[in-house]
This record gives structure tokens, C-alpha cells and sequence, in this order.
């Protein structure tokens, strides 16, 4: 069952950090069972409900799983160690198609905007009291909003879509709660959960975004949350349609107290327009709480770590009042910095949109021409079914390509690679796919997911 490994401790806490330490070791590997309650107790001599007490820790922390009459078992991808650490050496020479960024050379001009900012914090200092959201920013993003159909209800700033997420979740929802999420998904959301204690429920998706009966089956096993993506899904590009968007809000409607959360990171770097499930034509709620959420980072830089998120009056003064106990608020530096920003270039650069939509579509033409599926209808970028990521990952490294394996990213849906197509020349689509289908053996096509 744990191999040679001999669990430690009298206390729930103390056994609870020998089974932690021993994951983040490796003396403990992701799948061992563990030992039944009252066999762990009859070892350590201990009460078996300490030995509950101790699983229960470990659960919370998402160092552990219960798989009903399975028994308790090291989760696959424990939060001791996060699937972006996970990461190959990317020798001189090679293009870099796996870090997931934007190109910086798309990225507007920062030295104005903060300049501003500056100039604005110098005329008044930002002290303790100071609202948490600059007005203006709260303005133009709201306005941004609204044009898309979304309710007019309260608003919050976050350091990013991840710290938006984590604050929601954490408002809503208690270790044990099921989330829905897309498979494959955001590496960093699949992190997330277990996090929180938290189980995720994977659900299949497609290029127009999750699978409605697929969302359907997880909701009605219990899940007490679902995030999903609006456009540039990360990894495979996969964005909602009008019709996809009609079918989801048909099924969440039928579990109105399911927390919903929608990100839309991909908000000004495509040109595919939004589709809300969080509300129906007349902007009418179709869940209780709900929370839509658009960051800077794709198309003013990673950095500048500024999100502005939507939601129910509820939902927010939960986030708001999570952050004041916290960080406090989000630099007005930067949010100061964001509203120059869309002053002067807009929440969607000029010709950005085009560019990464002309490398998407070179690199899915390319591999369309030797029998190889590809998925991207938006964002960064291309979603490439294969059979073995790891031969296909080091076939292309020892051709001068680095693509991200899919494993990153699935919990059970089949192998495949992310290439980030922000920086591919176009002109170059041609050979990668070339190489790609060579490593892949001539005549090989590719599943889609």
C-alpha cells in the first residue's frame, strides 16, 4: 500500500505533516492509498479518530483524496508541487512556443501611462482609507460590461483572474465542495482547487466551449460551482458561441444555486465576440452568485497584475471583504496606470486581435496540410491531439520547437501539446508542422478532443 514508508505521528496534526512531508519529499508518490482508519490507528496506537481527524487535515489541504469505498489515496497532482514548476529546459537556439505569454512586442507602451499614474499619486497620495477601486477604473470597465449585456450590479478589483477565482471560491464554498471545470483546463485552476480543499469535476470540451450534457451529469452529482472560460480558453483556444453560450445557461438554469464564474481573460486580445451564460438577453441573473472576470495581462502584460471583476452584489462584498483583510487593495499605481492605458490605446490594442488570429490560423492551416487536427479558435494558443506527449515533446525540442505537454493540463481527457503561437512567425508555420507530423510518423493524423 505505502511500499517501505512508515507513517509517524500521535496527533492528527503531527500525522497529518509526516504524511505532508513525505509527498513533498517523494517518499510518498500521487495514487498510494492509504492505510485504512483503524489499521493506521492500530500501528500508531492512537484513537481512530485521530487518525479521521488527521485525514480530514489532509484533505483540506488537498494533499489527499477519498474515493468512497476505495479508501483515502495521495491525490495525482498534490498542491505541494504545482504543474507550472513543472517545466523543460528550453536549450539556445530553440524557438520558445511553451511559456504561454504574450508577445511583448504587441504589448503597448507602459512609460506614459505610469507616468501619469505617478503624476496623479504625487497631486494625492494614496493613505489608508482611500477607496479600494479607483472611480474611473471601476467606470470604464463597467461601461465595458454593460455593452456586453451584463448586469449593472457591483464590481471589484483583484491582482489578476487567479486572485478573483481563489476569492470567490473562497467565499462560497468549504473543503469537500465539487467545482466543474473544463478538461483540459488552466493549469493554474486545476492547482487552485485542492488549494482550497476543494474536488474538481472535469467535463469535456469542445471548440465552442464545455459539453452541455457533460455539464449537465457533473452539476447534478452535487457541484456547488462551475468556472469556465469565455473566449481564448487556455489550453486549446476554445471559445463560447452564442448557441453553446444558450445551451449552458438552459442547464445552469436548472441549479440556480450553483456559484458560476466566468473568465474572460482573452478580453482584448481576440476578435470574437462575448457570449455571457451568466445572464440571459434581458441581463437576468441565471444563478444566485455570479462572477465574470476580465484581467489586463494579455493585452498590457503579465506584470501589470490587475483584474476587474463583476458579480452580485453578494459575491463581491465577499471578495472586497476577503481583500481588505488581506492585501488591502490592488496598487492604485496600477490601476491608475490601467485607466491611461484605456484611454489612450483601449482595452483592445489596435491590430493585436489580428495578429495572434493570423499565427493561430497559419500554424492550424499547416497542420490541416498534413492531416493533423488542431484546436484554436482564439487566444495565445493551438491545441494539438497526439498519442504520446512526451516523444512528441522531445521530438520537437530535438528540432529546435518548445511545446508544453498536455498533462499540465488534463485530468481525463486524451494526450495532446499546447504550442503558444504568440511569437511564431507565420512564415514559419509551415516547418513546425512539417516537423510535427515527421516526429509523428508520415500519415499519422491526430484525435480531436
Amino acid at each position: 500500500m505505502l511500499g517501505d514508508y512508515r507513517i509517524q505521528g500521535r496527533r492528527a496534526t503531527e500525522i497529518a505533516a509526516d504524511v505532508e512531508r513525505a509527498v513533498a519529499c517523494g517518499g510518498l508518490e500521487p495514487g498510494q492509498t492509504l492505510p485504512p482508519l483503524r489499521e493506521l490507528a492500530g500501528e500508531l496506537g492512537v484513537n481512530p479518530n485521530t487518525v479521521a481527524a488527521a485525514y480530514r487535515l489532509l484533505r483540506d489541504r488537498g494533499v489527499i483524496e477519498t474515493a468512497g469505498r476505495k479508501g483515502s489515496r495521495i491525490r495525482p497532482r498534490p498542491v505541494t508541487t504545482y504543474r507550472d514548476q513543472v517545466t523543460l529546459a528550453v536549450p539556445a537556439g530553440t524557438v520558445n512556443l511553451a511559456a504561454g505569454n504574450p508577445d511583448p512586442r504587441l504589448l503597448p507602451p507602459l512609460t506614459a501611462a505610469l507616468t501619469a499614474a505617478g503624476a496623479a499619486a504625487d497631486r494625492e497620495p494614496v493613505l489608508y482609507g482611500y477607496p479600494a477601486a479607483d472611480p474611473e477604473l471601476i467606470e470604464l470597465a463597467a461601461a465595458g460590461f454593460r455593452a456586453d449585456g451584463l448586469p449593472d450590479d457591483a464590481y471589484a478589483v483583484t491582482a489578476g483572474a487567479l486572485d478573483a477565482i481563489d476569492r470567490t471560491l473562497a467565499g462560497h464554498l468549504r473543503p469537500g465542495d465539487a467545482v466543474v471545470i473544463e478538461d483540459p483546463a488552466w493549469a493554474s485552476l486545476v492547482d487552485l482547487l485542492p488549494a482550497h480543499g476543494l474536488r474538481a469535476l472535469p467535463v469535456a470540451i469542445d471548440d465552442e466551449g464545455p459539453l452541455p450534457g457533460a455539464v449537465a451529469t457533473a452539476l447534478a452529482a452535487g457541484a456547488r460551482a462551475m468556472v469556465i472560460t469565455s473566449r481564448a480558453q487556455n489550453p486549446t483556444g476554445a471559445a463560447l458561441t452564442a448557441r453553446r453560450a444558450a445551451e449552458l445557461r438552459a442547464v445552469l438554469a436548472r441549479h440556480p444555486e450553483v456559484l458560476l464564474l466566468e473568465d474572460d481573460h482573452g478580453h482584448g486580445i481576440t476578435e470574437l465576440p462575448y457570449h455571457p451564460v451568466v445572464c440571459d438577453a434581458d441581463r437576468r441573473p441565471v444563478n444566485s452568485h455570479w462572477m465574470v472576470v476580465r484581467s489586463t495581462a494579455k493585452a498590457f502584460g503579465p506584470d501589470l497584475r490587475l483584474a476587474v471583476a463583476a458579480g452580485d452584489r453578494q459575491t463581491v462584498d465577499r471578495v472586497l471583504g476577503r481583500q481588505r483583510l488581506d492585501t488591502g487593495w490592488v496598487s492604485h499605481l496600477l490601476q491608475r496606470t490601467t485607466v491611461e492605458l484605456w484611454r489612450t490605446v483601449g482595452p483592445s490594442p489596435a491590430g493585436v486581435a489580428d495578429a495572434y488570429r493570423e499565427r493561430r490560423e497559419a500554424l492550424l492551416t499547416a497542420l490541416a496540410r498534413h492531416g493533423l487536427r488542431g484546436h484554436g479558435r482564439s487566444g495565445l494558443n493551438v491545441w494539438v491531439p497526439v498519442p504520446d506527449e512526451t516523444g512528441v515533446v522531445v521530438g520537437l525540442l530535438q528540432r529546435g520547437w518548445a511545446v508544453v505537454p498536455g498533462a499540465r493540463f488534463r485530468l481525463q481527457s486524451p494526450p495532446g501539446i499546447r504550442i503558444t503561437v504568440a511569437r511564431l512567425d507565420p512564415a514559419d508555420a509551415p516547418r513546425l508542422a512539417a516537423d510535427l507530423a515527421e516526429v509523428l510518423g508520415a500519415g499519422t493524423g491526430s484525435r480531436q478532443i
